[in-house]
């Protein structure tokens, strides 16, 4: 299967469909920071470059409530960052998933199909994320673990590249999407939106 993973410097998730023996693709803005196929660029370049499936992390910077205080001083920005979502979740990949932080999406866009943490996939952490889904099922909690450390929110301010550390998909996730949705499991769900 030919996979395309949108907005990923980190190869995390490509690099678990990988792992699967599909023919996975990064896309992002910046150099891949693994080795591994990327594309350095836009990903709105390549969605129509035959793919089965595409898994997008638009940047939440302009979306995710985390910065609602700013909002009103950024509706520009954020109305890009609206009509970015909305290209990527109207390409022709017949299968995919939009990833981000509880936001705006689901105030302008619409509600997600699913939220998931990091904790039921093996990382004691709490990470709320949101997924809209296109003919795909639901995650199944690979791994359930106590402890509800919140890591992201912890990151010191001063860290260089913060936002690099807060955007990383968690290896757990990652699998379990490589897993659950590279697997045969995608041919017999209905569409979901």
């Amino acid at each position: 299967m030919r996979v395309l993973i949108g907005c990923e410097f980190s190869g995390i998730v490509r690099d678990s469909f990988a792992s699967f023996g599909h023919d996975a693709w990064s896309c992002d803005l910046l150099p891949s920071e693994t080795p591994g196929q990327h594309i350095q660029g836009d990903v709105c370049d390549v969605l129509d470059d035959g793919w089965d499936l595409a898994i997008f992390h638009p940047p939440c910077t302009h979306l995710a409530s985390s910065g609602a205080r700013w909002w009103k001083d950024k509706r520009d920005d954020q109305a890009a960052s609206l009509l970015f979502v909305r290209t990527l979740r109207g390409c022709k990949i017949p299968r995919l998933a939009l990833e981000n932080p509880v936001g705006i999406i689901s105030r302008k866009i619409r509600k997600p199909d699913q939220i998931i943490q990091p904790w039921q996939f093996g990382h004691g952490e709490v990470k709320t994320t949101c997924l809209w889904l296109k003919n795909l099922p639901p995650l199944k909690p690979t791994n359930i673990v106590a402890g509800r450390e919140q890591r992201c929110w912890k990151a010191s301010g001063t860290m260089v590249d913060r936002w690099k550390f807060r955007s990383r998909t968690y290896t757990g996730i990652a699998a379990a999407m490589a897993h659950q949705w590279g697997g045969s499991a995608v041919n017999n769900v209905r569409a979901t939106s």
